[in-house]
């Protein structure tokens, strides 16, 4: 499969078979993620491989969040439930974070270079026959989300990953083509 047709197909994927990732995937996928460019080769990505229990802990943080918009407390009560389950069955889940430097421009390139890696891990996870879903957000600072994780005093949340089998691979949402945003400038 040439490069841009794993572009090409690659898809979010939000439903997975029970199929457990091994190790080996799991250190195959996050070995393309130190493969991104990095300008000052400060390599400040980090990865939290979340068990079961970590999970469910990091599900039961960002349930909390979403049952504060229910206003019946047995509903909010079961949307966290819901949520914390979820999260515990998930085939794999990893918390990627960055190492947060002083300098705000390194600190720039620093997060460019982390999400240049999840796309990398993304790719190659299609590739090996394994889906994908990069999650970010405000629960990335949540202080039940980061205990949850393990993040290290330093260190930023700046997306999780869902990855396992494909149970269902979505159609491709529509796009525009490049040349819509493209200016050639002499």
């Amino acid at each position: 499969m040439s490069i841009f047709q794993t572009i090409h197909d690659r898809r979010s994927i939000k439903e997975f078979t029970p199929r457990s990732v091994s190790r080996e995937e799991i250190e195959q996928l996050l070995e393309a993620v130190t493969q991104a460019p990095n300008h000052r080769m400060t390599e400040p990505w980090r990865f939290y491989v979340l068990g079961p229990e970590a999970r469910h802990a990091y599900g039961t943080a960002l349930g909390s969040r979403k049952a504060r918009r229910v206003e019946d407390p047995e509903a909010a009560e079961a949307v966290i439930r819901k949520v914390a389950r979820a999260h515990e069955v998930l085939p794999c889940m990893i918390a990627i974070a960055l190492v947060l430097d002083e300098n705000p421009e390194v600190r720039e390139e620093d997060y460019a270079a982390v999400f240049m890696g999840l796309q990398n891990l993304s790719l190659a996870a299609h590739h090996m026959g394994l889906g994908a879903h990069i999650k970010s957000g405000a629960i990335m600072e949540d202080p039940l989300a980061r205990l949850a994780v393990g993040v290290a005093d330093g260190e930023r949340i700046v997306a999780t990953v869902h990855i396992g089998e494909p149970a269902q691979i979505p159609e491709q949402k529509p796009r525009k083509l490049a040349v819509e945003f493209t200016s050639w400038v002499g």
